[in-house]
């Protein structure tokens, strides 16, 4: 029967034994229900307000559209020029409803042209023609949502529609989910994130015309290091925003929602970011794909596999602070083979004294085959005299 397993780490960190004082955060926050400030490279909450109270996304929906889109394209399913062809039904129903690619029938758009549309325009339609150019229809689509919600631990959350559209409440999602998707997005698919996100501008030359695409992301081009990730806004659901923005091996992933005019939204943004780097500081402890543990393995070629990060790890804490740094590792344990390099196994735990822990994913850092005979008798030897 598998168990948590849980030990400390030990690692060279010059610090105090000083409790953090948490910085106050930005007043441009006040107005704004729902906010959540996560650092990745820690897993550490910066600032939070109602994370885990589900809210209508409107078109923050469209990160989870992308998202299964990306996982398609990454195990080869999807490719980025697939022709896509709009059903006339979609587009009596889409053409021009909200923000809009003005897809016809008349038009082929590649999968590229469809992402591009969803992520920088915030394309209504081009989320419809993928979802049913791909899945055969809008349930199938939302049915992948819904499982890679579930697969990323995202508990809280329902997908109904891709694009956002108003439906009674029956799409929702948390902030804290919410970041969990941004993690993943940003983490799995770098070069996809990187091709489709944080843009300003894109053309589509279609049957319609020309449409000169424009972002609505507040932070891109004015606050440093920001790429990503969407806007979204419905009369029911607010102006709501998921961003990050990286500087120096830090990434922060930030979620506002239910503002109530897209200037606090858009203050309230850039403020955040700005007071996460400036008002809190990282103190390095592993570089990405560094083992830091060993968790032990039953019935494999090996008795142990090394435990890496997928990012730079790092402990955050306010600026100036020497409080002490502890870390922890967990897994279910043992761990039972085979194993594939790159599986999730289990997490480090870090705690800065006087703050919430942080929680970073750990991965396998090697292959680990099933025992054979001569394995078992190997690694019956080594228990026996260890």
């Amino acid at each position: 029967m598998k168990s948590i397993v849980s030990f400390g780490l030990a690692v060279a960190v010059t610090a105090g034994a000083a409790h953090a004082v948490v910085p106050s955060p930005p007043a441009e926050l006040a107005p704004i229900p729902v906010s959540l400030l996560v650092d990745l490279g820690s897993g550490q909450v910066l600032e939070q307000r109602h994370p885990d109270t589900p809210f209508l996304p409107a078109s923050v929906t469209k990160v989870m559209t992308a998202f299964v889109a990306f996982e398609e394209i990454s195990a080869g399913r999807l490719p980025l020029d697939r022709v896509f062809a709009e059903r006339p039904e979609t587009e009596k129903e889409w053409f021009a409803k909200g923000t809009n690619m003005y897809l016809t029938v008349h038009d082929r758009p590649t999968t590229r042209d469809l992402l591009h549309g969803i992520m920088t325009q915030s394309a209504n339609d081009a989320c419809v023609v993928l979802a049913e150019g791909y899945a055969g229809s809008v349930q199938a689509w939302t049915g992948k949502m819904n499982d890679a919600a579930r697969r990323l631990g995202m508990t809280r959350s329902h997908y109904n529609t891709p694009n956002g559209w108003m439906d009674e409440g029956q799409t929702y999602v948390t902030a804290r989910d919410m970041v969990k998707l941004a993690d993943a997005m940003i983490t799995r698919y770098p070069d996809l994130y990187r091709e489709f996100s944080g843009h300003k501008h894109w053309y589509w030359h279609g049957h319609a015309g020309d449409v000169a695409m424009r972002s609505h992301d507040p932070t891109v081009g004015v606050v440093p290091g920001a790429d990503g990730i969407k806007t979204g806004y419905t009369r029911e659901a607010g102006y709501n925003f998921v961003g990050t923005a990286e500087r120096e091996g830090r990434r922060l992933v930030m979620v506002l929602a239910g503002s109530p005019t897209t200037p606090v939204r858009d203050a309230a943004a850039r403020a955040l970011l700005e007071w996460g780097f400036s008002a809190w500081t990282a103190r390095h402890l592993f570089d990405k794909g560094q083992p830091l543990a060993e968790a032990q393995v039953q019935d494999g070629a090996d008795l142990s596999v090394p435990l890496v990060a997928n990012r730079e790890v790092h402990a955050t804490m306010p600026s100036g602070s020497k409080a002490k740094v502890t870390l922890a590792v967990h897994y279910k344990g043992p761990l039972m083979a085979p194993i594939r390099k790159g599986d999730e196994v289990g997490e480090l735990e870090i705690r800065v004294q006087g703050l919430a822990p942080g929680r970073v994913p750990l991965f396998a850092g090697r292959d680990v085959g099933k025992a054979g005979p001569l394995d078992r008798l190997r690694n019956g030897l080594i228990n026996l005299f260890s």
